[in-house]
């Protein structure tokens, strides 16, 4: 029997749903509590929300406007498409319960929608919001991603991160002891952080009880505070311009992880008009197949580093 390279998402969904489904993302007109000031002011040294919303994605519009436009968008290829609202942009549990009640009840309310996808913060998970999503959770498909980083808190406080990895790991604790699909996402390569601290913080995740994670690349977008801060030492950076490099970190990471972790992707691409750097001129699946190449070359695979460090 061959060993499966790592556990991929679209087999996840498959546990889920008889039929193909994919994400719409929303901006649902959130903000943060690291912009508004109850937090921070500015955000996330990194962040640049214009980096992933799609075109249809713009908060003038209604969420089932948003929602319709996606589905249009998708719809042409696979009539028979179901979707998951994928409340994205922001963070998405930071209002009041009965704002966020409604929002999330009118995106299942659009036709062929068949579940959430909840993006946030780990500091934005009030009892309050738990007990109405695990509620939810026992109506429709509910996954609740974080946005986890790192777990140096180190680096927390230098990417103005605005909370520890301390409350990171409670959330995810609350979230997926509720019964609720728990998700996150790192960035590979923020500064200060070596290729060992890196590989390191896979064994550390591995503790949470994760359903999904998404890793990618740091990237380097433009009017961010970052971006500033590599201009005026870029000795600080590195940015795994090589993209065989950075591919040779991922599955030493994949390596180093729990073995039944959902693995949705490796990198993300920003608009190319915004990106300073690595721009490798890749689509995501021609990364992927890239990582798969190498894994097969490497004889590695999801966990066969994590079960030598467990024995």
């Amino acid at each position: 029997m061959n060993q499966p390279l790592y556990n991929e998402f679209p087999y996840f969904l498959k546990r889920y749903f008889p039929f193909k489904v994919q994400k719409i993302s929303l901006n649902a007109g959130f903000t943060c509590p690291n912009r508004d000031g109850t937090k921070g002011q500015g955000g996330c040294t990194y962040c640049n929300n214009q980096t992933f919303n799609p075109d249809y994605c713009r908060t003038e519009k209604s969420i089932s406007q948003q929602l319709e436009e996606g589905k249009l968008f998708f719809a042409h290829k696979y009539p028979e498409m179901r979707y998951l609202a994928y409340f994205q942009a922001y963070t998405n549990t930071y209002s009041e319960l009965e704002t966020l009640k409604r929002k999330y009840e009118e995106a299942l309310s659009v036709d062929g929608v068949v579940g959430l996808v909840i993006g946030t913060r780990p500091d934005c998970m009030p009892d309050s919001l738990l007990h109405y999503l695990e509620i939810l959770n026992k109506q429709t498909f509910l996954l609740v991603e974080y946005g986890i980083e790192t777990t140096n808190n180190e680096t927390l406080k230098r990417i103005n991160r605005g909370h520890s990895y301390e409350a990171t790991a409670d959330a995810v604790q609350r979230t997926a002891g509720s019964g609720i699909l728990t998700g996150g996402h790192v960035i590979l390569g923020l500064p200060g952080e070596s290729h060992n601290d890196i590989v390191a913080q896979a064994g550390e995740l591995s503790k949470l009880p994760l359903s999904t994670l998404k890793m990618h690349q740091l990237q380097l977008i433009r009017g961010t505070r970052m971006a500033r801060e590599y201009q005026q030492n870029p000795a600080d950076f590195h940015l795994f311009t090589d993209v065989d490099e950075y591919i040779e970190l991922v599955i030493d990471y994949v390596e180093h992880l729990r073995p039944d972790i959902v693995l949705e992707r490796f990198v993300s691409q920003s608009p190319r008009e915004l990106l300073i750097a690595p721009d490798w001129g890749l689509k995501n699946y021609e990364f992927t197949a890239r990582v798969q190449k190498r894994m097969k070359e490497r004889g590695a695979y999801q966990g066969k580093e994590f079960e030598d460090s467990e024995k």
